[in-house]
């Protein structure tokens, strides 16, 4: 007898999991094929003209979307906060102003919570962007401008939990706020001011931040004798010396590895200029640390001076990048 066999409960989830990203890839394709070219610029020109604050509001999977979009605007230069359409009935209408504009998403359209919201909206004259499938719903035709969402079904198997049409808004928003950082040239210097905190903003700070400066620097003149310089290295615990010329510039450098390699009876007659590496890798002290990890793992070094005008401002060890999570 032929011998049956079964699909394993590991094959089955691997089945699941490719339908339920080809479903999702399927509905952001529909999305970038649909998309309208005049309805996002509009949008964008609303936002980006508003004095106000961007509001987003939604109810269920949309409002948890929503909260991301507000949050990705808010970190990225475009003041934004969600408000929740349930609260919005009960007193907080009064965080939206005249200046400001709403974005209200509902995959259906039809979603009862955000009437108050967007009767509000137009009793004051406040601008709504409308993020729908259906544009004759209550939200489509309540929207001074529609971003339509692709309405080809969920990945969900039961069509009913919202999946695919979350991550087209999810993809939305995301369209939305880098149209914004474009448009106005949001750099990483206005990033970094807006994530003080975390890995995130330990990669951003600048050299600046985190260098060993004035009595911490081992510097020496370039002339200096080799009792100095193993003084100078120990006394500062870098594990490395730099060396100026007459005008303050920076030279060379020696390392304590340098010095290990370098080993032998008359090593202390010799002088700082004889030994060290002349024209050694340096950074400025604008330079984001992430910069300076990079170049340090590239060069496979340890130290670098950090430069002003040829002259020395600082130093900083790869320990200080990664004792702040610069890696």
């Amino acid at each position: 007898m032929p011998t049956l066999t079964t699909t394993s409960q590991t094959e089955l989830d691997k089945i699941s999991a490719i339908r339920t990203i080809d479903s999702e890839i399927q509905t952001l394709e529909e999305l970038k094929k649909t998309i309208s070219q005049e309805s996002l610029t509009s949008a964008l020109d609303m936002m980006q003209k508003a004095s106000g604050r961007i509001i987003i509001t939604g109810m269920g999977k949309s409002g948890h979307i929503g909260r991301k979009i507000a949050a990705s605007l808010a970190s990225t230069g475009t003041p934004s906060f969600f408000v929740h359409p349930a609260e919005a009935s009960h007193g907080d209408l009064g965080m939206i102003t005249e200046d400001d504009v709403v974005v209200a998403i509902s995959n259906s359209g039809e979603s009862r919570e955000l009437l108050d919201i967007l009767t509000y909206c137009k009793r004051f004259g406040i601008s709504i962007i409308s993020i729908t499938k259906n544009p004759n719903s209550s939200l489509g035709k309540a929207g001074d401008i529609v971003l339509l969402l692709p309405n080809n079904g969920e990945a969900c198997p039961l069509g009913l939990a919202p999946t695919s049409s979350t991550t087209a808004t999810l993809v939305l928003g995301d369209i939305l706020t880098i149209g914004l950082i474009e448009r106005k040239g949001f750099s990483k210097e206005d990033f970094n001011d807006r994530h003080p905190g975390g890995k995130l903003g330990s990669i951003l700070k600048h050299v600046s931040d985190l260098m060993h400066t004035g009595e911490e620097m081992p510097i020496l003149e370039e002339h200096s004798n080799m009792q100095a310089v193993l003084l100078e290295m120990t006394s500062k615990r870098l594990g490395c010396v730099g060396f100026i010329n007459h005008l303050g510039e920076l030279t060379g450098i020696l390392t304590d590895g340098d010095l290990r390699r370098c080993l032998s009876g008359d090593i202390l007659n010799s002088l700082a200029i004889d030994l060290m590496t002349k024209n050694p890798k340096t950074i400025s002290p604008d330079a984001m640390t992430a910069e300076a990890l990079k170049l340090m793992h590239d060069k496979k070094i340890t130290n670098l001076f950090v430069l002003k005008d040829k002259k020395p401002v600082g130093v900083i060890h790869i320990h200080d990048l990664l004792n702040n999570g610069v890696a």
